[in-house]
């Protein structure tokens, strides 16, 4: 059932870093184990801080965003974790989904979201918003007495009553309330990124007692019990109690998230049997997120196949084009897309979530295939989610041909989406560089530098890319120093890539892992130029190759039709049925000549770089072809049938 039909119804081991000026605190989350399935060499991703990004798109969205969270007040946001104490709250709550059972999910986001800010920009308002936001919510859980933070309402007789034995689960109910866990698992979230990524230690010490708080319910549950309260969503919390252990060292909090472990979907995934087939996307992945966790830090190889398999069949066999997944939030039959094409297609939550997921199977085995995927759900689904200039967000972003995004208003939508959008946009930096103990990795082809400081080392990366075929990488060096600069040759790259040291050119056969090695003695100042040849490409729909999305190198490129009959209602509702009755436009099919492919039929635009024109000789009219990301208020086409 879609969240918009329930609100109608119901009416790491860690690594350690300093910040300038600050303690030592647990950090990043992709911390990969030294023996096992991962191997003998750690990969790690760097730290926000220790990257940051240059003018491109990216930092556009980034910044848009970075406006909208500057815009919401934590007062509003706090309100119903004032309400649950019978406390008078400083100002009014916000609409939409925080006037709902689900009501205080979104601190969790804008707390994670401010830390993420914090870390990617070193703007203080946003560590300034994160303190006061952990302040209060200690402040908070000193008055209830017993570690406990929350505003869900009636939180407090809901867990009475869970602890007690009474567990009345539905999908997105337990005891009547909207996936109390799940509300919960976004403020366990926020605690524990402000502390990664701050260095408060008051979020910790919050985290600790509300990861207590958890501990002492789950005591009164029998496992038959757990187990049945597990069957309404619960967000990642064996994500975040595995995150618990790792920053305190104390196995009780394994123990917690080991309960949480969902065994209907952790079983057969183990044993490579898919039977995620109508299932709800977004309640799964975060739990995989938590398997993926629990790997690091036990060497489990079950956690390890659940997350690996999980992953390819996600991917390879149940994704769209764009790298999004589900119809209506939930997954359709195994390898059936084509008939699964409309406006509730590819959630946005999802996608956030595979790319968590991705990099920590990145992180256990560098293979292009991850990088691969994650630059293209970054580029044609997270960048592609978010408005250009108002910087709101999508919950879905659909495939229907002819149809439109619908984004959420500012202050009343507060969508799950909503959420997840908060920190979507302040983490591209995230999985452009990774490293071993000697090498460093070149992921993601974005303007943009790294630090390496424990390796005196910076890398910047100069680029128009996608505008342009080529990147420029240069090496800023203490000392001249030998290691290999592995740089990723992605699936789409035509023919002509390249890489040049000093304007000479250098080997560019990749290793194992799809990656070029550069192996160098290298000094100070080198400069490396890869070339990126990119080309006009099909994708055809899985077992439909008369349905096909048209791509240019990593780039979903859309069909512009126009804003005929397009409405957006304000103030949006809870959900986005206000939308589903729109009616799409007529897209008429791309018929070809026998013997001649598409790419014959699309001709560059001149002075538009990314952009083309499609002229199908049995076409009516000429279409143009823009990158899905720059695509806004327009009725557009994914996909198209193919006579």
């Amino acid at each position: 059932m879609l969240r918009r039909e329930f609100l109608q119804k119901m009416g790491m081991g860690a690594t350690m870093f300093t910040l300038p000026g600050s303690m030592e605190f647990a950090q990043t989350p992709f911390k990969t184990p030294t023996d096992g399935k991962a191997g003998s060499t750690p990969i790690n991703f760097f730290s926000l801080k220790d990257v940051r990004l240059r003018e491109s798109p990216f930092t556009k969205a980034m910044d848009l965003n970075g406006e909208y969270l500057l815009k919401l007040d934590p007062d509003r946001l706090l309100a119903c974790f004032y309400l649950s104490e019978d406390l008078e709250p400083k100002a009014p709550r916000y609409g939409g989904w925080e006037t709902s059972e689900l009501q205080g999910h979104t601190l969790g986001h804008y707390l994670s979201a401010c830390s993420l800010m914090y870390s990617a920009s070193d703007d203080l308002r946003y560590k300034e918003r994160t303190e006061y936001i952990v302040d209060e919510l200690q402040s908070l859980q000193k008055k209830g007495g017993d570690g406990y933070i929350g505003g869900i309402p009636d939180g407090r007789k809901l867990w009475k009553e869970v602890a007690s034995g009474k567990i009345e689960p539905k999908a997105f109910s337990l005891n009547g309330v909207w996936s109390p866990w799940y509300n919960l698992h976004k403020t366990y979230a926020g605690l524990r990124d402000a502390y990664w990524h701050t260095g408060n230690e008051q979020a910790k010490q919050v985290l600790v007692d509300f990861s207590d708080w958890a501990l002492e319910l789950s005591s009164h549950l029998s496992d038959q019990q757990f187990t049945k309260m597990q069957e309404c969503e619960y967000g990642g919390m064996n994500e975040v109690m595995a995150d618990t252990y790792g920053i305190t060292g104390d196995k009780k909090y394994m123990k917690l998230a080991q309960r949480f472990n969902d065994k209907k979907i952790f079983d057969p995934l183990a044993e490579g049997r898919d039977e995620l087939t109508g299932e709800h996307g977004n309640t799964q992945i975060p739990k995989i997120i938590g398997a993926a966790r629990e790997y690091e830090f036990n060497r489990d190889e079950r956690m390890h196949k659940v997350s690996t398999y999980f992953w390819k069949q996600v991917v390879e066999h149940r994704s769209y084009v764009n790298g999004g997944n589900t119809d209506g939030e939930h997954f359709g039959k195994l390898g059936h897309l084509h008939d699964r094409l409309d406006k509730a297609n590819t959630e946005t939550c999802n996608t956030y979530n595979m790319l968590k997921l991705t990099q920590h199977l990145m992180s256990w085995e560098p293979d292009v295939e991850y990088a691969d995927y994650y630059e293209r759900a970054l580029y044609n689904h997270i960048l592609a989610s978010i408005e250009s200039e108002r910087g709101q967000v999508t919950y879905f972003v659909n495939m229907d041909p002819g149809f439109f995004k619908t984004f959420s208003t500012p202050f009343h939508s507060f969508w799950c989406c909503r959420g997840t959008g908060m920190e979507n946009h302040t983490k591209y930096g995230t999985a452009i560089y990774m490293h071993d103990d000697s090498d460093l990795y070149v992921n993601l082809f974005i303007p943009s530098q790294v630090n390496w400081n424990n390796k005196g080392l910076s890398l910047s990366q100069q680029t128009k890319f996608p505008n342009s075929d080529t990147t420029k990488l240069k090496l800023n060096l203490d000392n001249s120093q030998k290691f290999s600069l592995r740089i990723r040759k992605p699936y789409w790259v035509g023919s002509g890539f390249q890489v040049s040291v000093n304007g000479k050119q250098v080997s560019s056969s990749v290793d194992n892992s799809g990656y070029v090695a550069v192996n160098r003695q290298w000094k100070n100042g080198d400069v490396i130029e890869v070339s990126l040849p990119m080309d006009i490409h099909v994708e055809p729909m899985p077992n439909d190759d008369k349905k096909v999305a048209i791509m240019y190198g990593p780039l979903v490129l859309v069909g512009e039709f126009g804003t005929k009959w397009m409405s957006y209602p304000e103030p949006i509702g809870s959900d986005q049925s206000e939308y589903f009755d729109a009616a799409s436009v007529k897209v008429p099919p791309i018929k070809t000549p026998a013997g001649k492919d598409i790419s014959e039929f699309i001709t560059a635009v001149e002075g538009e770089p990314a952009h083309f024109l499609l002229d199908s000789p049995a076409m009516e009219q000429t279409v143009k072809l823009s990158p899905f990301y720059e695509v806004d208020e327009q009725r557009y086409t994914v996909y198209w049938d193919v006579a």
